[in-house]
């Protein structure tokens, strides 16, 4: 009898790098509106109020589709949900070439780029990682998480380029077209689950196969977030995302560039800031998933959402019309604080909840990531409007990311959980391992 040669590469490994491309362009699609506000703002005369609400809505919707997105997952699988993803953000980007009017703004931008956007969010990566890995699971969920950075260092830089040089409507067609270039690897390459090609997954001996979901995605989400609303850790982890995103997305990502412009920095200077903020993104996130594999998840949280506290106390003395030193310094303290949060957030989901319900239940607590996110967007556009000025946006978010940190020592640790409630899906049953050959 001949057998074929086992793989030399585990089939995870390459589904995890289709993940990678797929949230780098998530990323990317997103962070681009922070590149086109000023440029909008001086075309139609349209506030920094008005364009921070479709930034609002695109942020609010980006959250809130996640646990929704998850339970899809688990209903139609990977597959289909991020490929109508990446279709979704095509149409919304295209569109915005033909807008004349602030809803129009608001529909692309906010709902359809939104809910594009956040059916590829962390609850993608949280699914992948889940499914796919047992050994290195929280290393690939910071490798995942990281590439929200380095969407943001290929696209932001490429996109302030384009909206400085030809205008912003250039800008949004090339996110339309590297939104559609990604939907055939998606198609051709992705697949849902290791049993689907005869493996297990990473780290595992056993073939992990179940009865296919027949309930509706709608009921499944908002089942768990019933079920999951009784439970303190989730208050708490919900809590510390909702200011984790105030700080970041909702503060930084969308009103950086702007605050630098109103210090007469060049956009394309502050964009490359963002950039190199990327840059120590993706090693403080990778190594944030080496270390959630090795200590307290809750300690973590309590040092990462305290430092970026601390560095966003001191960043209104930092902008200028150039990049100084100190200016530096921040980028790379921030940027190694940047998304490090995820992986242990997402790994005490998992401890509490359990490895089927904490997906979904990750999906809601990333809703309030992006809700805390959607009201310091607007937050700090009516704070630029009124006031003339960022600094009470910048140190009302450092003083709300130290509470997060004596939040975040409140989770329930390990052998401490309360008891789970029945899961959602039906746990998966095991057969013996064989190979795909």
């Amino acid at each position: 009898m001949f057998h074929r040669r086992r793989a030399w590469i585990h089939r995870a490994w390459i589904v995890a790098a289709v993940a990678f491309v797929a949230l780098i362009g998530a990323a990317g699609f997103r962070a681009a509106p922070g590149v086109m506000m000023v440029p909008l703002q001086d075309e139609f005369g349209w506030s920094p109020a008005t364009t921070s609400f479709a930034v609002s809505v695109n942020l609010l919707l980006y959250g809130l589709i996640a646990p929704f997105a998850a339970a899809l997952m688990e209903r139609f699988g990977l597959r289909r949900v991020t490929a109508c993803a990446l279709v979704l953000v095509a149409a919304g980007s295209g569109l915005t070439v033909f807008m004349t009017a602030s809803w129009q703004l608001v529909l692309c931008w906010g709902v359809l780029i939104g809910v594009g956007t956040g059916s590829m969010a962390m609850v993608f990566a949280a699914t992948v990682a889940g499914r796919w890995f047992v050994r290195h699971r929280g290393l690939v969920l910071g490798v995942l998480t990281a590439a929200g950075a380095t969407g943001q260092l290929v696209f932001l830089p490429l996109m302030a380029w384009l909206a400085d040089r030809y205008g912003w409507r250039p800008a949004s067609l090339t996110m339309t077209v590297a939104a559609l270039a990604v939907v055939p690897l998606v198609v051709l390459v992705l697949r849902d689950r290791p049993a689907d090609v005869g493996l297990a997954p990473y780290g595992a001996t056993e073939i992990e196969t179940r009865q296919e979901p027949t309930g509706n995605a709608a009921r499944l989400a908002l089942s768990a977030l019933r079920q999951s609303l009784r439970s303190k850790a989730f208050w708490l982890l919900a809590g510390g995302f909702l200011i984790c995103g105030m700080s970041t997305n909702g503060l930084v990502n969308a009103h950086f560039i702007p605050a630098a412009h109103d210090h007469h920095m060049p956009e394309t200077t502050a964009a490359g800031l963002l950039a190199l903020i990327g840059i120590f993104d993706i090693v403080g996130t990778v190594g944030s998933g080496w270390l959630t594999d090795r200590v307290d998840s809750r300690k973590l949280l309590a040092w990462y959402y305290g430092l970026r506290g601390l560095s966003l106390l001191a960043l209104p003395a930092l902008f200028g019309a150039s990049v100084r030193p100190s200016m530096l310094v921040f980028v790379i303290f921030y940027g190694l604080d940047w998304v490090a949060t995820v992986p242990p957030t997402i790994a005490l989901a998992r401890e509490v909840f359990g490895p089927v319900r904490g997906t979904v239940v990750f999906g809601w607590i990333f809703a309030s990531h992006q809700l805390g996110a959607a009201i310091a967007a607007a937050v700090a556009g009516i704070l630029r409007t009124e006031l003339g000025s960022y600094t009470m946006a910048w140190w009302g978010a450092a003083v709300l990311c130290l509470f997060a940190a004596g939040m975040s020592m409140g989770i329930r640790g390990p052998g401490t959980a309360e008891p789970a409630e029945p899961p959602v899906d039906a746990p998966p049953r095991k057969v013996p391992y064989a190979s795909a050959g």
